[in-house]
């Protein structure tokens, strides 16, 4: 298969683009496809991504529209200089720039915390080890009260629990 644009070479690069249920296949040979890299690049910067997101229109450098220059107290890094790198210069940039790193990662991901995935049958023993938590708790409670009878039958629960999660009651 020749390349699209030149014609002349072998495509070794295949490009798929979907926009608005359209499919468009480009197949483009090295030379071609790191010629379009660069124009793509040059077009579209992370930092014109980054701040399309944060509705502030493209990168602001420092002027009065700026966020306040506030610098990392570990790197020196501005958020200026994060919103043209799309790079954190080191840990402490998070802390120094947390209001407008929360906003930003909500835009991106739908929230501010990383929650992480878990293999399904991880869901399960999450949920029973809630549960046994939550059991502990209510004993500890219903010998305060002295309901030694309900005590009872949640002990029961407990070691049940326990044997099913292979875990050495405390």
């Amino acid at each position: 298969m020749k390349c699209d644009l030149c014609g002349k070479n072998d495509a070794t690069v295949h490009l798929t683009e979907v926009v608005n249920d359209k499919v468009t296949k480009l197949h483009l040979c090295e030379r071609c496809a790191k010629d379009k890299s660069e124009e793509m690049h040059s077009h579209f910067g992370l930092s014109d991504l980054l701040s399309g997101l944060m509705d502030f229109g493209p990168a602001i450098e420092n002027s009065a529209e700026a966020i306040p220059l506030v610098k990392c107290a570990g790197c020196g890094m501005t958020y200026q200089d994060f919103q043209k790198t799309g790079r954190l210069g080191c840990g402490k940039c998070y802390e120094t720039f947390e209001k407008n790193l929360g906003e930003l990662l909500r835009k991106i991901h739908g929230a501010d915390r990383h929650i992480g995935k878990m293999p399904f049958k991880g869901e399960s023993v999450l949920k029973d080890q809630e549960d046994l938590k939550r059991l502990k708790n209510d004993l500890a409670k219903l010998i305060r009260e002295e309901e030694f009878e309900k005590a009872v039958l949640l002990r029961d629960r407990i070691k049940e629990l326990e044997t099913k999660l292979e875990v050495k009651p405390e």
